[in-house]
């Protein structure tokens, strides 16, 4: 399945399963660089999303009357 294709909650949870078998340790050189890789590719595509995800809510702030933009941190918040 194409990365860009998946839904947020679908990459990460199939993002779980190559860290899983990651970590297992039973997988051969070659296996294990495969699902490395897949896995970059999750990590890239999840960022995006969550990158994309936080711009469309820093648009929707400025729909308001009094336009602020607040970084989305909840450490900040905390």
């Amino acid at each position: 399945m194409a990365k860009k294709a998946m839904t947020f909650d679908a990459a990460m949870a199939r993002l779980e399963e190559v860290v899983a078998r990651l970590e297992a340790g039973d997988l051969e050189l070659e296996q294990a660089l495969t699902l490395y890789e897949e896995g970059i590719g999750l990590v890239r595509a999840c960022s995006e999303k969550l990158e994309n995800a936080q711009q469309k809510m820093q648009k929707l702030r400025m729909g308001e009357a009094s336009v602020t933009l607040e970084p989305f941190c909840e450490e900040e918040q905390a």
